[in-house]
């Protein structure tokens, strides 16, 4: 599990990756967030607007699911980098309040059935709220959006 989590804009992948020994640095809008696994959240993301549901998915349809791509893949420190999938920065973008909390519902309801008292403190609506308005940031200037985990 990902200890320190950030969420952010870069124009593309090659800026995305030079963050990766020192991270996205403070002049750069940012969402952050603590002890969740970046890809798996980003998968259920996807899974949700491709297919809204209250409902938990079940894991092995989570497993099954397309994940993100990194951009920088993990090597000994743990660090890694991974892009947001276009498809899922749109749905982000234009989600409805509505939509934001229902996942969020559903997330928090996946992690405390995962991780039990090891879940994350953060307000996780928040975090999707955060990371909405990065997409929508995105999608209006043509740039990307990434996280970097350690």
């Amino acid at each position: 599990m990902a200890h320190d989590i950030v969420f952010f804009l870069a124009p593309n992948d090659e800026a995305a990756a030079a963050m990766r020994l020192r991270g996205p640095g403070k002049n750069i809008e940012c969402v952050t967030c603590r002890f969740i696994e970046p890809d798996s959240a980003m998968a259920e993301w996807d899974m949700y607007f491709e297919a809204p549901s209250a409902e938990v998915p079940p894991s092995e349809q989570l497993l099954g699911w397309a994940w993100p791509e990194w951009v920088t893949a993990p090597l000994n420190d743990g660090v890694e980098v991974f892009a947001l999938p276009k498809r899922l920065t749109r749905a982000l973008a234009k989600a409805s309040s509505a939509e934001l909390e229902e996942l969020a519902r559903r997330w928090t309801t996946r992690l405390r059935s995962e991780d039990g008292d090891d879940m994350t403190d953060d307000d996780l609506l928040t975090v999707l709220q955060g990371v909405a308005r990065l997409a929508a940031s995105a999608v209006s200037t043509g740039g990307d959006l990434y996280s970097w985990s350690f």
